[in-house]
């Protein structure tokens, strides 16, 4: 059987997806027709059994892709710093590093200190922040980078694993 990289899997995943949608319009295509009452219906150069038995041939190759997917990510790690850790572990944490970068740039952008509208005339608000701004614009880059760092290393190994699954259909 052909071999196909991690990474190519990657992209044949989403292929796939974005078959599985084209066949389910072609479904609701084959699936009516408009004729005048009483006329013999045209032959239609795909029926809907076609398009049902393609789209079931799809959803069985992208069922079993996923689950090579899976596998690999779970059986294969990334070194990282002193440890070594699944992929789907890395890749989490890259998603987890981005999202605190985006809260940690957030707090960056903030003032230090601003006043907020006040329904009296008499008495000032102001809002003050608890923590540094500088800090955590300097922390949100940090992480930034290191969710950078490990994306990277996630799509190096990607290249080196090799799954059992045919893509010639597709590719």
């Amino acid at each position: 059987m052909a071999k196909l990289s991690l990474a190519e899997a990657v992209k044949l995943k989403s292929v796939l997806s974005k078959r599985i949608h084209e066949l389910e319009d072609e479904m609701d295509r084959a699936a009516f027709i408009e004729v005048e009452k009483g006329s013999k219906l045209p032959k239609q150069a795909r029926t809907l059994q076609n398009v049902e038995q393609d789209i079931e041939e799809v959803r069985n190759d992208f069922r079993l892709l996923d689950k090579l997917m899976y596998q690999a990510n779970i059986e294969n790690n990334i070194l990282l710093e002193t440890d070594s850790i699944p992929i789907v572990e890395a890749i989490e944490l890259a998603t987890q590093l981005r999202a605190q970068a985006r809260k940690c740039k957030e707090y960056g952008a903030a003032p230090k200190e601003e006043y907020v509208h006040s329904f009296s005339e008499t008495v000032s608000i102001v809002r003050t922040a608890t923590f540094e701004p500088e800090t955590y614009r300097v922390k949100a880059i940090e992480l930034e980078r290191r969710a950078n760092k490990l994306s990277n290393l996630i799509n190096a190994i990607n290249y080196t694993i090799e799954l059992e699954f045919d893509s010639e259909k597709y590719f």
